[in-house]
């Protein structure tokens, strides 16, 4: 049992989990609050249009009600969460691309085939041209 709780233990604090978790929390507040926008908001805006906001929009088919207006209200809120989230995913890989320009610079091409070349190359291995030697800001080609 002891070691059933500490494996538990080193499922449920490991990062990702911890991050999952957290992401779930806050997708359930934003969408009670993109709910409320357009339960709260929107809709009252068309219902001037309609004579009736999204909520009391329906059709009786053989008798029975179909609530469309409440099906719209659900593929706004979708709509609206599916933007947030592309928004922030976009953002954030932007970010990481950013970082990770800074981190690495482009690798050296060969002039000849464009095969990329170790930094300190000076013949390329695929079509065994002599490339000219990068100048760099080392103080051994300063002196020479």
């Amino acid at each position: 049992m002891k070691k059933f709780f500490k494996e538990f233990k080193e499922f449920a604090f490991k990062s990702n989990v911890m991050a999952l978790a957290v992401g779930v929390i806050i997708g359930g507040a934003l969408q009670r609050v993109v709910s409320s926008l357009v339960e709260n908001i929107i809709s009252p805006i068309v219902e001037p249009f309609t004579g009736k906001t999204f909520e009391q929009l329906t059709a009786n088919v053989f008798g029975i009600p179909l609530k469309y207006g409440a099906f719209i209200t659900s593929i706004m809120d979708f709509l609206i969460i599916a933007l947030i989230v592309f928004m922030l995913v976009k953002g954030v890989n932007k970010l990481t691309s950013l970082k990770k320009s800074e981190e690495s610079p482009e690798p050296r091409k060969c002039p000849f085939c464009m095969t990329a070349l170790h930094e300190k190359a000076t013949r390329c291995p695929s079509c065994t041209s002599e490339v000219p030697a990068e100048p760099s800001d080392s103080p051994e080609n300063a002196q020479a």
